[in-house]
């Protein structure tokens, strides 16, 4: 019997990032891109299905990738309820969450809603989504917020962060499970700080919506009083705050673009204000690091940073001087989350998965 291929879709705001493994070998990968005058067609990210649907079909057309080899389509997790870590089948009841944005609407919703559809098309595939961005493994004093009314939740990288410190464990020699770790994804979205112990991780920053430091778009946690002014000056609609902290904030609000690649330009030119903003947000970072090192008692067995902004020298040595005392520190640059997606993917096919159902 031939070997089922795997289909993996990541979607981003600007992007669609799909490719096709079979085991453990990419053999297609695309990036598809999605101009602004493409998008603002639709109303809302989730009106963007159809059409992002058909381009990822189209796309594995045109380069005779046969659809009827798929057997398993992952995606990218979404904004749906809390949950325990693990891999999850796409079901009706995800769905209606994925749309109706029961946590919030991101691009990333889009992943298990484009999964469950092509895969509605395929002879014999299923649609499944590993370690969501909602996985909830917080400490019940992690949630207290200072508000009753109001309690901390858990929106982060998980997939990156589970992923990255099985990888470090196995590097060392010993189970993820035993090792008190502070871990930290920094994207192009959010930056997430979290502490793992004994293999959960038991206090992470809300990255989405919520606090922690600023990234290339997001705020991060802002002044609450000046946020309050700011929603009844009668200057922003509620969508447009929201916009404002998840889109608008963060580097591109202080210099005009979110490139990191324009900013270590600008950096390299001299410009003063850039290389203070961005060792703002490494400062912002490395406060995060040590909150959470607190939360492991100051006894963090590493620090484990991701992130394609690691690759500038220039931010690492901002970030790294200000924490190395605290525990030592391991840097991934290059994180895959297709190639993560694809192995829990080819767990399903070997039946190596427990498949929880999402309720």
């Amino acid at each position: 019997m031939a070997t089922k291929h795997i289909l993996v879709i990541y979607p981003e705001v600007e992007i669609t990032k799909i490719a096709v493994y079979r085991n453990t070998s990419l053999i297609f990968l695309k990036s598809i891109r999605h101009k602004p005058e493409e998008t603002s067609a639709f109303q809302d990210v989730i009106g963007q299905l159809e059409y992002r649907t058909g381009l990822i079909i189209d796309e594995l057309k045109n380069n005779q990738i046969d659809l009827g080899d798929i057997g398993v389509v992952m995606a990218r997790g979404g904004l749906i309820k809390p949950l325990k870590s693990g891999v999850y089948q796409v079901n009706e009841a995800m769905l209606r969450d994925l749309k109706v944005g029961v946590m919030g609407v991101h691009a990333t919703n889009l992943g298990g809603l484009i999964a469950d559809k092509i895969a509605s098309q395929l002879p014999d595939a299923k649609a499944y989504l590993a370690d969501p961005v909602v996985v909830d493994e917080l400490e019940s004093i992690a949630r207290v917020s200072g508000l009753p009314a109001i309690e901390r939740s858990s929106i982060f990288h998980a997939l990156n962060h589970k992923n990255v410190s099985r990888e470090y464990a196995k590097s060392m020699n010993r189970s993820y499970d035993e090792l008190k770790l502070i871990v930290v994804y920094i994207g192009s979205g959010g930056v997430s700080v979290g502490a793992h112990r004994n293999g959960k991780v038991v206090d992470v920053n809300q990255a989405f919506d919520g606090d922690g430091p600023f990234s290339m778009t997001r705020t991060g946690g802002l002044p609450v009083g000046p946020v309050i002014d700011l929603c009844y000056s009668g200057k922003y609609t509620r969508e447009e705050m929201r916009k404002l902290v998840t889109e608008k904030g963060g580097i591109q609000a202080y210099l005009g673009t979110k490139s990191l690649n324009q900013v270590l330009t600008m950096i390299d030119n001299g410009d003063e204000q850039a290389t203070f903003i961005l060792d703002a947000m490494a400062y912002q970072i490395a406060k995060e690091i040590g909150a959470m090192a607190t939360v492991l008692d100051c006894q963090a067995d590493a620090i484990l940073i991701m992130g394609p902004i690691m690759s500038s020298k220039v931010f690492t040595k901002m970030l790294t001087h200000r924490i190395d005392k605290i525990a030592p520190v391991s840097i991934y640059p290059v994180v895959n989350d297709l190639d993560s997606l694809a192995m829990n993917g080819l767990m399903i096919l070997r039946g190596e998965a427990e498949v929880i159902e999402y309720l």
